[in-house]
């Protein structure tokens, strides 16, 4: 591994197919919980499909035993249903139809960290849920064909924040993408819109850069609430929807390399 000037890690050919290996089993086990989502199942099964799926194959939850503020995150996913934007904890909420569903999972295979997450529609839905659930989907792949080698990481929120502002959407700035490699959180830091962090102009994604795009877009306010009880539950001040989409990328020499496309989710241009 090598840091440029500014240490932002960059990854040699054998350290780059280990992060390939890393995010095709998060793509897999992806599909394994597309297929779980059904009305009545609880929020709680969904983490131990993901947890049992991980150990079973030799790998690790990343999330499961997490260090925060308030203590380790409990659980080897985040399920994050309607209001509730990141990090919402997996119990005994059963969904229902009509819900939206985010599971945000990271697996550590073999020391690398693949990471990514997706919103899973309960149909049936509202037009609304739909229609958020579709713009973060193109906000992810809309910041994914804004960059290439050289850009600057203010290029990822300006297409986030573009494609949001058209469908009248707000796009939340507390919670970001971040590098990802051996660590699960890492320079360079990835900001959905480009006025919240200065630094975001500056920095290059360079080849051999590993990070997270994962926009979180939210039907009202981009304003936020931090669960007081859990400390770690993010919902909408406003009680409205919040969609997210999770990719990780690997900047190469000829561009971005999404690397946690599931082989049967949804691919870029799909429809909700």
């Amino acid at each position: 591994m090598l840091y440029n000037r500014k240490r932002r890690l960059k990854l040699d050919e054998a350290e780059r197919q280990a992060m390939r290996h890393a995010g095709q089993f998060n793509a897999r086990l992806m599909d394994e919980v597309r297929a779980f989502i059904k009305p009545g199942v609880t929020t709680g099964a969904i983490d131990t499909l993901i947890h049992t799926y991980t150990l079973d194959h030799g790998h690790t939850p990343a999330t499961l035993g997490y260090a925060g503020q308030h203590g380790p995150y409990p659980k080897s996913c985040c399920t994050s249903v309607n209001d509730v934007i990141c990090h919402g904890i997996p119990g005994e909420y059963a969904l229902r139809a009509g819900d939206i569903v985010n599971v945000d999972m990271t697996t550590i295979v073999n020391g690398w960290h693949g990471d990514s997450s997706e919103t899973f529609l309960v149909e049936p839905v509202s037009d609304l849920a739909r229609k958020v659930t579709q713009c973060s989907f193109d906000c992810l792949w809309a910041a994914i064909d804004a960059i290439k080698p050289g850009s600057r990481v203010s290029e990822i929120g300006e297409a986030i924040v573009r494609n949001a502002r058209r469908h009248s959407f707000s796009v939340v700035q507390e919670y970001v993408g971040h590098g990802v490699g051996r660590q699960f959180h890492q320079p360079p830091t990835i900001p959905h819109d480009p006025t919240s962090s200065p630094e975001a102009r500056r920095q290059r994604l360079e080849p051999g850069i590993c990070f997270t795009i994962e926009p979180m877009i939210n039907t009202g306010t981009r304003d936020t609430l931090l669960s007081k009880r859990d400390g770690w539950t993010v919902r909408t001040k406003d009680g409205g929807l919040s969609a997210q989409f999770e990719h990780t990328i690997l900047m190469t020499e000829s561009g971005p390399e999404p690397l946690t496309v599931p082989p049967n989710g949804p691919h870029r241009g799909h429809k909700f």
